[in-house]
C-alpha cells in the first residue's frame, strides 16, 4: 500500500492516439456504475485503450475488471458483471409493474419499489443482508458494524477479474480507500502493491452498509468518504509523458435547488460524491504554470547557479508533458431519486450503460479530444455533457 504517487516517470506506452499516456478515472455510485461500462464501449470502439486506469468503490470494481482481462474479453466481462448483479426487468416486485411505468412519476415510483426490494434482499454476486441483523448482536462481534455481508463478492471478483494480469502491471492500476484507524486516504497501486480482491472490496466498503476489509493487518473503508475519484492521485504524479485522462462522474457537481426532501436527499448525495474537477484541474494549470517558469528561467541561469541544489530539486520536479482532461458527467434522469446509487433493476442498468455509451461517443466525435494541446506545459479541460460548457474551459489563470 501506497501514499503517494511513484515518483518514478512512467514508461511510454504505444497508443493509437498522439498522446503517450491514456488514463480512465471511474468515480464511485454503485448501481450507476453502469454509465462507466458504456463509456469505455465507446472507447473501445475508437481504438481509445487506456494505460492507466484507477478508481474508488464501484469505479474500483470496473477498473479491476478492465485491467484485469486482455483487451478481447473487458467488455464482455463489464456485462458479465452488471447483469449478474442487476434485477431482470420481469423478476420481484417491480418487475410486477415495470411494464406500465412510463411517465417520469410511475418510473420514480418504480425505482423506489426496485431499491427497497434490494435493502431487503441484497445484490447477487455482491452482498446479502446479515441475519440477524446488527443490532442484534454484541458490541465487536462479526456483523455487528455493517448492515450487509459483502462475502459474495470475492468470488465474483475472482472469477471475473485475472489478478495475476494486474499484477504483471500490463496496465497500472490504482484504487483508493480509507484508512478506519488513521482516517488517512490510501491507494493501492500496482506499481507498489501486490494487488488482491480485498483491496478491491476495500475500495468499495461503504459504512455503514457495508463493513470494513483487512488488508495487510490494517482495516480500510470506502475510499468515497474521503474523495470520490482518483484525479488528483493522477495528477499528482510526475510521469513526463503527454497524456490524456477521461474523467468518469457518476455525480453532478451542478444542481437545481432543490424544492422538497426528496430533492434535498439527492441533492446531499451529488455535492458530497461529486469530483470538484474544476478545482482540482486549475490547481494542476497553476502547478503546470510554476513548472513551465522556471524551466525558463533554468535555461537563462548561470551554470553555476543551475547546478545548486535548489535548482536542481526543481528541476526535478519539472514536468514537460501537456494535459487533455475530458470530462463525462452522468445526468441523471428527472425520475431518478435519492435511492439511484442502489436500484440495481436491469432496466435502470442498460439506461445507465446506454448513456455512458451515447456521451462517450458524442464526446470522441470533437477532434480536438484526440489532439495535443499546442503550447508547452499546456492543460485542455473538456466538457461535452453539461450544457452550456466552454470548451476547452478557459484558464482562470490567464488573466494573472
Amino acid at each position: 500500500m501506497t501514499n503517494s504517487p511513484a515518483a518514478a516517470p512512467e514508461p511510454a506506452k504505444a497508443t493509437h492516439t498522439a498522446f503517450e499516456s491514456i488514463v480512465l478515472l471511474l468515480q464511485g455510485g454503485g448501481a450507476l456504475g453502469a454509465y462507466q461500462a458504456g463509456v469505455y464501449e465507446a472507447l473501445l470502439e475508437a481504438d481509445v485503450e487506456p494505460t492507466w486506469v484507477a478508481g474508488i468503490s464501484i469505479g474500483a470494481v470496473n477498473a479491476a475488471i478492465i485491467a484485469g482481462n486482455p483487451h478481447h474479453k473487458r467488455l464482455e466481462r463489464l456485462r458479465d458483471f452488471w447483469e449478474l448483479v442487476t434485477t431482470p426487468q420481469d423478476a420481484g416486485w417491480a418487475g410486477l409493474w415495470s411494464g406500465w411505468a412510463r411517465s417520469d412519476a410511475a418510473r420514480g415510483w418504480l425505482g423506489q419499489l426496485s431499491a427497497g426490494e434490494i435493502l431487503a434482499r441484497g445484490v447477487p454476486g455482491f452482498f446479502t443482508p446479515r441475519v440477524p441483523p446488527p443490532m442484534m448482536r454484541m458490541a465487536g462481534s462479526p456483523g455487528a458494524a455493517s448492515w450487509y455481508d459483502t462475502a459474495a463478492l470475492r468470488p465474483t471478483l475472482e472469477r471475473l477479474v485475472d489478478f495475476d494480469r494486474i499484477n504483471d502491471r500490463q496496465m497500472r492500476f490504482s484504487i483508493g480507500a480509507v484508512n478506519v484507524a488513521s482516517g488517512n486516504f490510501a491507494y493501492f497501486d500496482n506499481r507498489t502493491d501486490i494487488i488482491g480482491p480485498e483491496h478491491v472490496m476495500a475500495s468499495g466498503a461503504l459504512p455503514p452498509a457495508f463493513d470494513a476489509v483487512e488488508v495487510d493487518g490494517e482495516h480500510y473503508w470506502d475510499g468515497g468518504l474521503v474523495s470520490n475519484t482518483p484525479l488528483d492521485w493522477v495528477l499528482s504524479a510526475r510521469s513526463d509523458l503527454d497524456t490524456l485522462i477521461f474523467q468518469l462522474d457518476l455525480w453532478s457537481a451542478r444542481g437545481a435547488r432543490p424544492r422538497d426532501l426528496a430533492e434535498v436527499a439527492v441533492r446531499m448525495k451529488e455535492v458530497q460524491y461529486s469530483s470538484r474537477t474544476r478545482a482540482a484541474t486549475d490547481a494542476f494549470r497553476r502547478t503546470q504554470r510554476l513548472r513551465a517558469a522556471f524551466n525558463e528561467l533554468l535555461a537563462q541561469m548561470p551554470p553555476e547557479l543551475a547546478a545548486t541544489p535548489q535548482a536542481q530539486l526543481l528541476a526535478r520536479a519539472s514536468d514537460p508533458a501537456v494535459y487533455n482532461i475530458v470530462q463525462l458527467v452522468y445526468r441523471s434522469a428527472t425520475y431518478e431519486g435519492q435511492a439511484k446509487d442502489y436500484e440495481f433493476s436491469r432496466r435502470s442498468m442498460e439506461e445507465h450503460w446506454a448513456a455512458g455509451l451515447r456521451d462517450a461517443r458524442r464526446t470522441l466525435s470533437h477532434p480536438e479530444v484526440l489532439t495535443l494541446p499546442s503550447a508547452a506545459h499546456a492543460v485542455n479541460v473538456y466538457d461535452f455533457t453539461t450544457p452550456g460548457a466552454h470548451n476547452p474551459a478557459p484558464d482562470p489563470l490567464e488573466k494573472d
